[in-house]
Formats: structure tokens, C-alpha cells, sequence
């Protein structure tokens, strides 16, 4: 089992977030973390031990394995300059969050509507409670 995770911090108009990837095995998973103002790396790091289990990740993407090499050191250097330029969000990372988004949207669409029902049914029971009131003479 080889586990990977990797932080990138980015600008995204008005705010400074933060994209936690992880990548196990044949799974990829996805959090999207909101600063606001520029982080430091100190206050990332404190953020991450502070509130580690409360990261919300999207579903895991079934994704193929690939085969780790050894990579030359001048090319390991390219990539982590390319790397390092703003880029913006992944292809796979906006796939995972849009779809955290949608399960968000549907929980809260189920919530509310069990919210309604009970409002129905409390709002109907509070009438007949009155319907019988009234029938008694109260």
C-alpha cells in the first residue's frame, strides 16, 4: 500500500485556499480548504494538526496505478518549478469537489425537507388539537 498526500496553497479570487489531495493506492480524494488572507506556512501547519479530522474529502476516484521510477534529479526540479506556478485547480480536483458539492446539495435538499414534513404534521396536529377544543367547548 503506498499512501501519498500532497498541499497546495493557491489564489482563487477573493480568497487564499488550500487543495489537499490524497492518493491511496487506486483512490484519489480531494479537500478544499478556505483561508481568506495569505497563510503563513506555520498557520497551515497548525491549521492541519488543529482541525485534521474534521477535513471533509470528496469521494474517493477510482483512478490506475501507476509505477513509481526513479526520476533524474534536474527533471525531479522541472517538475516541482512547474508545479510551483499557478496553475489554478486540477482537472480531477474540480471533478471530486463538484462532486462533494452535489452530495452536499443533496443532504441539505433532504434535510429541509424533512424539516418541512415536520412542520406540516406539527402545524396539522396543532389544528385538530384545536378542532377539539373547540368541539368541547374550551
Amino acid at each position: 500500500m503506498s499512501y501519498k498526500s500532497s498541499l497546495t496553497i493557491l489564489f482563487e479570487n477573493p480568497f487564499w485556499i488550500g487543495l489537499y489531495e490524497r492518493f491511496d493506492d487506486d483512490k484519489y480524494e480531494v479537500c478544499k480548504i478556505t483561508f481568506g488572507a495569505e497563510p503563513k506556512d506555520y498557520e497551515v501547519y497548525d491549521f492541519l494538526l488543529r482541525s485534521w479530522r474534521m477535513l471533509k474529502f470528496s469521494p474517493p476516484f477510482k483512478m490506475e496505478r501507476v509505477m513509481e521510477r526513479k526520476i533524474n534529479p534536474k527533471r525531479m526540479q522541472r517538475e516541482i518549478n512547474s508545479q510551483l506556478e499557478n496553475k489554478g485547480l486540477g482537472t480531477k480536483a474540480k471533478q471530486a469537489l463538484k462532486l462533494q458539492h452535489e452530495q452536499n446539495k443533496m443532504e441539505r435538499k433532504t434535510q429541509s425537507r424533512e424539516q418541512r414534513e415536520a412542520e406540516k404534521e406539527r402545524q396539522f396536529a396543532l389544528r385538530q388539537e384545536k378542532k377539539k377544543a373547540k368541539h368541547r367547548g374550551k
